[in-house]
């Protein structure tokens, strides 16, 4: 069953097409990649399902419900979480601080049901012995396990990752890797992603865009295959 579909999605900046009339479904429980070359229009594509950016034409249909219309907020409300390419933690704050924050956007009523939501969450992701620990003062590749745990905290139905590798020592990616793989089946994941070794390890399911276009979808294998895919994009990437 599918829990995201789009129906000829577009997106128009002053005459320059970002995307054009994209189709794209997104199966429950899978961990599905968003691959392209720079500037095939993969951020502008989330950020018009995610509802930060608004599409010049097109629909956008959630669990069936057509959300076209609806601003992020209220897209977050029914169950999508997003983490941005650049790290959004608040760096004033602690790292249970943060995490209270995103859960309490269903829990704060229930000051013992946030606690344990917290908790669960910031172990999930390996960084409970940090809970205390200011979050400026964590290094980058914390930090973005930080904004992990802060979207698993509203406990989403769809789990849009952007960049979430970007920066990360190679030790890192491989326990990103882990991570994401773990949570296979609990959510849906969405993960727009560069590195290849990523996406040929941690996804289930992978769509390519090119030039605003929907370019090819398959397997990791299907995709490792396809030539229009090699000439367009991976090159030697795949292998390297």
């Amino acid at each position: 069953m599918n829990i995201l579909e789009t129906k000829g999605l577009t997106k128009v900046y002053g005459g320059v097409v970002a995307n054009a009339d994209v189709d794209f479904t997104l199966r429950r429980g899978q961990i599905t990649a968003l691959i392209g070359p720079n500037g095939a229009g993969k951020s502008t594509f989330v950020g018009m399902v995610s509802g930060r950016i608004p599409a010049t034409r097109g629909q956008v249909f959630f669990e069936g419900r057509d959300i076209s219309a609806l601003p992020a907020h209220k897209r977050i409300q029914l169950g999508m979480a997003y983490t941005f390419q650049i790290t959004s933690v608040f760096r004033g704050l602690s790292v249970y601080e943060n995490v209270a924050l995103a859960a309490g956007r269903t829990l704060s009523a229930d000051p013992e049901a946030l606690d344990r939501r917290i908790t669960a969450v910031l172990e999930r992701v390996g960084i409970k012995d940090r809970s205390r620990q200011i979050a400026g003062d964590l290094s980058y590749g914390h930090q973005r396990i930080l904004e992990i745990a802060m979207g698993l905290a509203q406990d989403p139905e769809l789990f849009i990752l952007d960049e979430p590798t970007q920066g990360l020592a190679e030790s890192e990616v491989a326990d990103f890797i882990n991570l994401i793989r773990t949570l296979a089946g609990e959510t849906t994941i969405l993960l727009i992603e560069h590195n290849m070794k990523v996406v040929m390890e941690a996804a289930d399911y992978i769509t390519v865009l090119d030039q605003g276009m929907l370019l090819a979808e398959g397997t990791p294998a299907e995709i490792h295959a396809n030539a229009a895919v090699q000439a367009a994009y991976l090159g030697t990437a795949v292998d390297a």
